[in-house]
């Protein structure tokens, strides 16, 4: 027998009658979640934070060195304020058009993303003439930073079932009389050709697999190519084989050990003397009663153990599985009048070959709509930023809570007509996550 139940707020699961669901682990210890045992784990970490040099293939154009120098604070696999930069222009149809970057001094243009990268490998000793160098032509008017994003906690988000962010979208619907309806964007599996899941990695949904993401970061942030990424953004000063990331005596690859240390992270912990308080608690009432918790949603749960997901390709284990998660997030795609009307870039996330073979199916999802939405930010840890928002223009949570607008208005709405004590009783709750 199987039945939807309600999770603490909005959000519905499905689980057995007979699967005991526990509470997914907290804390910012570097300990497993109990996916693998700890010397696994840390070998997986000095992996995430491994320096990439020229020699492993780094570049020739990228933003960062390891995945740690963007996700690291408080721990390796945190959030951290590094952004990147994302640039398009409007076309004469009125659909967003990625950026044409001309590259050493017009020999080449990086066409089909809309990443600006920050770093490039060149001019160096082999190259001392190339100028490689991404600079914003004035042609692109939509820009925007990002910050980077929290990881930790991620192997539960990726547990979550599928249905379960369908049925959600279509609750918040139901009984927000369509003021506030969660997009589901569903995406490739990249590591599963042909294979299609429902986003929710990315500020814009762009992947539903950790392994996937992996990739896409690897080449993308660092221009380490891989078995999923396998082209370069451009051979200009690159002077190593492709593709750079090869299968380790152990047999797997480091985008795997990356997608492997992601998944067996705790989530984001709670400043407990806080969250006990008077103040924070009040605000946990007024935050779910003004209807906060629409899009923060407090609880999901995850797929049973032994759940295939990702396109067949990764089984659920005991240690993610029927684990209930406080994320204070729905993961879905929203106007809140922050969108910066960046489209994501098929080719870019997905690779030439995947979006060859999904074009049709890429085709029928509602990319342009999303130009102007942003998944939900999961609160969990949102103590530890002090630059809130997708770009992180937002420095203080107030400032953060006012700007929302589109289909968060009324809610807005309602925070401001509270008297200051109660809007600083939410406040003191968010800083408790």
């Amino acid at each position: 027998m199987r039945l939807f139940i309600a999770a603490a707020t909005v959000s519905f699961v499905l689980v057995s009658v007979a699967t005991q669901i526990a509470d997914a682990p907290t804390g910012f210890d570097n300990k497993t979640n109990g996916m693998v045992d700890d010397a696994t784990h840390q070998a997986d970490q000095t992996k995430f934070e491994e320096v990439e040099q020229l020699s492993d293939g780094l570049g020739p154009l990228y933003n960062a060195q390891s995945c740690r120098e963007c996700h690291q604070n408080p721990v390796s696999g945190a959030a951290s304020q590094v952004s990147e930069l994302r640039v398009g222009h409007q076309g004469p149809d009125g659909r967003f058009r990625t950026p044409d970057i001309p590259i050493a001094h017009g020999a080449e243009v990086i066409s089909g993303r809309s990443l600006v990268n920050d770093r490039a490998i060149c001019p160096n000793a082999a190259f001392p003439d190339k100028e490689i160098q991404e600079r914003v032509p004035e042609t692109e008017t939509i820009r925007t930073f990002r910050v980077s994003l929290n990881l930790l906690g991620d192997g539960f988000v990726e547990a979550i079932a599928d249905q379960t962010l369908i049925e959600l979208s279509k609750e918040q619907c139901k009984s927000s009389h369509r003021k506030i309806c969660g997009q589901v964007l569903y995406v490739p599996i990249v590591e599963a050709p042909g294979q299609m899941g429902v986003g929710r990695f990315g500020w814009k949904d762009q992947h539903a697999s950790l392994l996937s993401f992996s990739g896409d970061a690897y080449l993308n942030e660092m221009g380490i190519t891989n078995r999923l990424q396998p082209d370069e953004v451009t051979n200009l000063c690159n002077a190593v084989s492709e593709p750079n990331d090869t299968t380790g005596a152990d047999g797997l690859a480091d985008i795997d050990h990356f997608a492997r240390f992601i998944r067996a992270t705790k989530a984001p912990a709670r400043d407990a003397q806080l969250a006990n308080g008077a103040a924070a608690k009040k605000g946990l009432s007024l935050f779910d009663k003004i209807g906060c918790v629409t899009c923060h949603v407090a609880t999901l749960t995850t797929a049973p153990a032994g759940t295939k997901i990702n396109g067949g390709t990764f089984t659920i284990p005991p240690a993610l599985g029927s684990i209930t998660l406080h994320p204070y997030g729905d993961f879905l795609m929203h106007d809140v009048g922050t969108g910066d009307g960046i489209l994501q870039a098929t080719r870019e996330h997905y690779g030439h070959k995947v979006f060859q073979l999904m074009s049709d199916y890429l085709s029928k999802q509602d990319f342009e709509s999303s130009r102007n939405k942003i998944r939900t930010a999961p609160l969990w840890g949102v103590r530890l930023r002090p630059r809130l928002m997708h770009d992180g223009a937002s420095l203080t949570f107030l400032e953060a809570i006012t700007r929302h607008r589109g289909e968060a208005s009324h809610i807005t709405q309602q925070f401001e007509k509270l008297k200051r004590a109660d809007q600083e009783a939410i406040i003191e709750f968010l800083k408790s996550l």
